[in-house]
């Protein structure tokens, strides 16, 4: 039998709300961004809350800037990674980053300005490194970092107020990564069709695996449906929020803290177990994400809508807080129209971008 995961069991594999349009979906948290920016009369208020960073990670921001303001104890738990920009010798540029860091292939190349894993391609080897790169516009910057081979998967988001002493972990969500197992008759996209969740989201699947659609898995064959751990590409988010522990709430804020101002985002990590990781131990950062990060346990199916809207208009509250105390502090929200314009830019990047592993 296919197998995604353990919400194949489950009589309702999808949630209500989990695939519906991006505008539909946030037509009521863009509303209540609003009122919040009426209240404090400054609706860019939020871009305060990470300050050292473009927009405060809303949008435009690049990956980089963030993990390049890390400290010496930050460092150690963050993925090595290096950049480049696209241009006429690609690979040269793209071998001396990685050389630079100590990097060897398999290799993550990654778009410096980007999200929802757009573009996040896996590299084993010199000739594919020159295939990713051609793939990209000109002239932009590319990131190469360390493949994780931790087996797992999570986004845990992470608020603290300025003027308290200690953040807190506000959401954990484990990452799964759909697969199927072959049963040496059907192909894969027969697979797909009998699966009950990869059935109702076909169009996510099917683009990726247009290589292999119709040819017929070994039985026992287990084939990985995507790479990259992002719910609108196809993985599975499960709520792990109830398995925050104290010890794994302190290491986060010692490596955060080592982050100069920022307050308010997302880490995407790899980790051992999750026993390792209830005891803040033997995970790697692949990035972090500010004021534009989500907290992604409500894409797990057993979320209801409104669970999911108290988390966001919750997560955008506090935003605005901690915006409003570090512009009292002397810091300066992103100007509208500025940050207007890098969204339209940031936009128009993604959709030049190749399609993601």
């Amino acid at each position: 039998m296919p197998s995604t995961s353990t919400h194949n069991k489950q009589p309702n594999p999808l949630s209500l709300f989990e695939f519906w349009p991006r505008w539909l979906f946030y037509t009521p948290v863009v509303a209540y961004w609003i009122l919040l920016g009426l209240r404090y009369r400054d609706v860019t208020l939020p871009t305060a809350a990470n300050p050292r960073i473009t927009t405060g990670g809303l949008c435009g921001e690049k990956k980089s800037d963030l993990l390049n303001m890390a400290g010496p104890y930050a460092k150690q738990w963050i993925a090595p990674y290096a950049t480049f920009t696209t241009g006429a010798n690609d690979l040269e540029l793209a071998l001396q980053a990685m050389h630079s860091k100590g990097l060897v292939f398999p290799v993550v190349v990654k778009p410096d300005i980007g999200c929802n894993g757009t573009g996040v391609k896996l590299v084993h080897s010199h000739s594919a490194l020159a295939d990713v790169c051609a793939t990209f516009p000109r002239n932009i910057d590319l990131v190469v970092q360390k493949l994780i081979t931790w087996p797992h998967e999570a986004g845990i988001f992470y608020i603290r107020q300025p003027d308290e002493p200690a953040g807190l972990l506000t959401s954990l969500t484990y990452k799964d990564i759909p697969f199927l197992i072959g049963n040496g008759r059907d192909t894969v996209l027969d697979l797909l069709k009998k699966d009950a969740r990869t059935s109702k989201v076909l169009h996510i699947y099917t683009p990726r695996l247009q290589h292999c659609l119709h040819t017929i898995p070994a039985q026992g064959k287990k084939l990985d449906l995507v790479f990259a751990g992002n719910h609108c590409k196809g993985a599975v988010f499960r709520n792990g929020t109830p398995d925050i522990t104290p010890e794994l709430t302190r290491q986060i804020d010692l490596i955060m803290q080592d982050i100069p101002d920022f307050y308010f985002g997302r880490i995407d990590l790899k980790f051992h177990s999750t026993e390792d990781l209830a005891r803040g131990e033997n995970f790697e950062i692949i990035e972090i994400n500010g004021v534009g990060a989500e907290a992604i346990h409500i894409w797990d199916s057993r979320t209801t809508l409104r669970e999911a809207y108290a988390t966001q208009f919750h997560h955008y509250r506090e935003s605005y807080r901690i915006g409003a105390k570090n512009k009292a502090a002397g810091w300066k929200p992103t100007n509208l129209w500025h940050g207007l314009r890098l969204w339209g830019e940031q936009k128009k990047l993604l959709a030049s971008y190749p399609l993601n592993d």
